[in-house]
C-alpha cells in the first residue's frame, strides 16, 4: 500500500461516513476504476462485483454507449429544472418509459433515488383519494408488509418494516396497517408451499374487507422483498393482490427500484404476473447504476385527478432541485437502448439457469437453511439449525464472515444479516457468474465451520 492509499483510507475513516456502517470497526476498500463486472481498488486489485454496487449496475460499468451518452449530454446541458422549465433529453425518456411500462402507466415524475419515488407515490395516493371524481377523504391509511422495504426517508421507513434498520426511528413514522411478509420459507406450521398463496391471500382479503375504508394504498415489493433477505412471495401472490386492491378500491404501489430493469428476468417484475400497479416505482437500474435517478409512474386516472385551474388547488406540490436531471437521463435513454441492441434479457436464461444450479448445490450444505432466487436476485441464508430454522445470532457476522471469505478470492459482496446476497449486474459472464458462487460456497464452508 502506498503512502497515498494510507493517506485516503485515514480520511476515509475520518471525514467520510458510510451509510449502514458501524463506523467504529469499518474497514476501508477504495474503488478508484471499474470495467465490466470487475472493481479496481488504488492498489490495483481486481473484485468481481457480486451485487452490483448495490444492485443498480445493469450492463457492467465504464460501458462505452454509456460513458458516451454522459459526454455527448454534458456537450449540452447538465441541468435544466423541472419546475417551470423542461429539456428534449428528459421529455424522451418520460416518452419512452411510458412504452415499455406495463400499459395504462402515461405520466412520469422523476426524484433522484428510490425512496423520493416512494415518498412522490405515497403523497399522491394521498391527494388521490381527495380530488378523484369519487373524493373519500377517510382514505389516509396504507397496507404494507412486515419486513418490507421501501428506502429510509420517514415516509418510505413508515410503510417499511425492518426492525433492525427502522425501530429506532418508530416515533417518528406514521401508522400502516400491517401485514405478515408472504414468506415461502418462514411459513406459519399449519401452511405448506402449496397452500402459502391462498393463506397470506386470504389474511388480505380479510383485512381490505375491514379496512378498505381507510385505505389509500398498498404498497408491495413484487415477487421477492430484497432487503428482506431476498424472501420470494409464492407464485400468484401479486396476481391475487391485483384483484383484491381493485376489489375493494384501494391502489397499489409497486415498488419496482430494486426489481425493475431485468433483476427478474423480465423487464419490470409486474409483468410475471400481468399485473398494472397504479403506481409504479423505479429507480436503480434505471440509468444502468451511473447517475441518481428515479420515476414514479401513474395511471392517467390519478393524473386527471390532479388536473385543474392553478385557483383549484389541484397541484401537486412537489419536487426536488435536480428532478428530471438531463444527465440521468440521457445516460438511461442508453441504458434502454442497450437493453435492445445487446439483447440483454435474451441472454439472461441460460444466466439464470446457471445461478440456480448452483444454489441447488449450496442448499444441500447442512447450515444453508433456504435458498432463494429470482431471476439474477438471489440469497443464501445461514441457519444454525436446518430443522428448526434456528437462525445465527445477528451480532456472529456470519453473513459477513462469508463476504469477507469471498472477498479474500476476489469477489466483492454484502450480506443481509445471515442472508449472502447474489446479485451481479446483468452482464455477468457465465464464468464469472461460477466464481461468484464458488467464492459464496467457499466462504459458508468457513463462516459455518466453528
Amino acid at each position: 500500500m502506498t503512502a497515498a492509499s494510507e493517506m485516503l483510507e485515514s480520511w476515509d475513516r475520518e471525514a467520510v461516513w458510510h451509510a449502514f456502517t458501524q463506523m467504529a470497526e469499518y474497514e476501508p476498500l477504495l474503488i478508484e476504476r471499474a470495467h465490466g463486472c470487475t472493481l479496481v481498488d488504488v492498489d490495483g486489485r481486481e473484485f468481481l462485483d457480486g451485487v452490483s454496487n448495490l444492485w443498480c449496475n445493469i450492463h457492467g460499468h465504464g460501458h462505452p454507449r454509456l460513458d458516451q451518452a454522459i459526454r455527448d449530454q454534458l456537450s449540452k446541458v447538465a441541468h435544466v429544472t423541472s419546475l417551470g422549465l423542461s429539456n428534449p433529453t428528459t421529455i424522451r425518456l418520460a416518452k419512452r418509459l411510458t412504452e415499455l411500462v406495463p400499459a395504462g402507466l402515461q405520466h412520469v415524475f422523476f426524484a433522484s433515488d428510490g425512496s423520493s419515488a416512494i415518498e412522490i407515490a405515497l403523497k399522491m395516493a394521498f391527494q388521490y383519494w381527495r380530488q378523484c371524481p369519487d373524493p373519500r377523504p377517510a382514505k389516509t391509511k396504507y397496507l404494507a408488509f412486515c419486513e418490507a422495504y421501501h428506502g429510509d426517508t420517514l415516509g418510505s421507513v413508515s410503510v417499511g418494516g425492518v426492525a433492525r434498520f427502522h425501530e429506532m426511528f418508530r416515533p417518528l413514522l406514521f401508522d400502516v396497517v400491517r401485514l405478515p411478509a408472504p414468506d415461502g420459507y418462514r411459513r406459519p406450521p399449519d401452511v405448506s408451499r402449496d397452500t402459502a398463496c391462498e393463506y397470506y391471500l386470504s389474511l388480505l382479503e380479510t383485512t381490505l374487507a375491514e379496512r378498505h375504508g381507510e385505505i389509500a394504498a398498498l404498497v408491495i415489493e413484487p415477487l421477492i422483498q430484497a432487503a428482506a433477505g431476498m424472501v420470494t412471495h409464492p407464485p400468484g401472490f401479486l396476481r391475487g393482490v391485483r384483484e383484491l386492491t381493485q376489489r375493494y378500491g384501494v391502489l397499489l404501489i409497486a415498488d419496482e427500484v430494486a426489481t425493475g430493469f431485468g433483476r427478474t428476468g423480465k423487464l419490470f417484475a409486474c409483468e410475471h404476473e400481468q399485473v398494472v400497479p397504479d403506481l409504479l416505482c423505479l429507480g436503480k437500474g434505471l440509468t444502468g447504476g451511473y447517475l441518481p435517478m428515479s420515476a414514479t409512474v401513474a395511471t392517467g386516472e390519478i393524473w386527471r385527478a390532479f388536473l385543474g385551474s392553478y385557483a383549484d388547488g389541484r397541484t401537486f406540490y412537489h419536487g426536488h432541485t435536480f428532478t428530471g436531471n438531463p444527465l440521468a437521463a440521457a445516460v438511461a435513454l442508453a441504458t434502454l437502448d442497450v437493453f435492445d441492441d445487446e439483447r440483454t434479457l435474451c441472454g439472461l436464461p441460460d444466466k439464470i439457469n446457471r445461478l440456480a444450479e448452483h444454489l441447488a448445490r449450496l442448499a444441500a450444505h447442512p447450515h444453508v437453511g433456504d435458498v432463494r432466487q429470482c431471476g439474477l436476485m438471489a440469497g443464501v441464508e445461514l441457519v444454525q439449525d436446518r430443522r428448526t430454522k434456528q437462525p445465527y445470532p445477528w451480532c456472529e457476522k456470519r453473513g459477513y464472515r462469508v463476504c469477507g471469505h469471498a472477498l479474500a478470492e476476489g469477489v466483492w459482496l454484502r450480506p443481509l444479516g445471515n442472508v449472502v446476497v447474489i446479485m451481479p449486474p446483468l452482464a455477468v459472464r457465465l464464468d464469472e457468474l461460477d466464481r461468484i458462487c464458488i467464492a459464496v460456497e467457499r466462504g459458508i464452508a468457513v463462516a459455518t465451520s466453528s
